[in-house]
């Protein structure tokens, strides 16, 4: 079967990439599979390009993937990118084609998920409430309050040691308009970001947060963005504190939520130990793959 594949043009453009989009149809001009490639445009990033790459189940080993692929990779050596990531799920056909086809994998990452009918909210309000060394919480929705934008800005430096295995991910710096960008693309999709961060006593700057984007219907399962503590408040139970706090507000603001879910990365223990002690059930192991360019 010939398969003929179309570049097609995204309007999606965020602060922090654009997209390249592909699409495979068969003879009759019936879609059979697609393929998306973001390209980092932040400083930091701009070496690196993310890839996915999808074929309809009855479709697949017909070449779409292959021819996909190519394009894909073939657009991303000619923008200067040095690096390719995707993910698949452990031992899933997507797995097998990327590494047939010259990816790594580089990073796994360990799925789980909170079925809030199960929690016991007594048992994490206290967990929650425990004034240790005297931090306080703070939470809010969407945009980071006024008073605390230029502190909240300054701790995204938490996630720069962020277990990431072999992933030539780069850094990027947080500045105000990017915490604003990320608020408001979530806002844009009619979800909602809810934060709690904690808050050093000394000085009353924070300390670490957890995000959590919740449908905009309050129903379904919301997703965790990502826990992180700065480097010299960590070993005092913050991250187990804020975490705590955030699904106790989530269950009590929106109570038709089913569950919460989460990814944390297998070489990161400390994180994943936080979710044990806080009943998330591990679903399903992904890996994130990586092809030299």
């Amino acid at each position: 079967m010939s398969v003929r594949i179309t570049a097609l043009t995204d309007p999606e453009e965020t602060s922090t990439g654009r997209r390249l989009v592909w699409l495979a149809a068969d003879p009759d001009g019936h879609p059979v599979g697609s393929a998306f490639l973001r390209l980092f445009t932040k400083d930091g990033q701009r070496h690196l390009a993310e890839l996915d790459v999808r074929v309809h189940p009855a479709e697949r080993r017909r070449r779409s993937g292959s021819l996909l692929l190519a394009a894909a990779v073939a657009a991303a050596r000619e923008d200067g990118r040095r690096a390719v990531i995707s993910q698949a799920e452990y031992r899933s056909p997507g797995a097998d084609f990327l590494v047939a086809n010259g990816f790594r994998a580089v990073l796994a990452l360990t799925y789980a998920r909170l079925p809030l009918a199960d929690v016991d909210l007594a048992a994490l309000a206290a967990v929650a409430e425990h004034p240790h060394a005297g931090y306080r919480l703070a939470a809010w929705e969407g945009m980071v309050p006024d008073e605390l934008a230029d502190t909240f800005v300054a701790s995204r430096r938490a996630m720069d040691d962020m277990p990431m295995g072999a992933v030539d991910y780069g850094t990027v710096a947080w500045d105000l308009d990017r915490v604003r960008a990320a608020a408001s693309a979530v806002a844009a999709r009619g979800d909602v970001l809810h934060t709690v961060a904690a808050i050093d006593p000394s000085d009353g700057s924070i300390a670490g947060f957890t995000e959590l984007v919740i449908p905009g219907s309050g129903t379904g399962d919301a997703q965790h963005y990502g826990t992180a503590v700065l480097p010299e408040h960590r070993g005092r139970g913050l991250a187990r504190r804020m975490k705590a706090a955030s699904i106790v507000q989530a269950r009590e603001r929106h109570p038709h939520l089913d569950g919460l879910q989460t990814d944390t990365a297998d070489n990161n223990p400390y994180m994943r130990h936080v979710n044990d002690q806080l009943g998330y059930l591990p679903t399903h192991t992904s890996h994130e793959y990586q092809l030299a360019l």
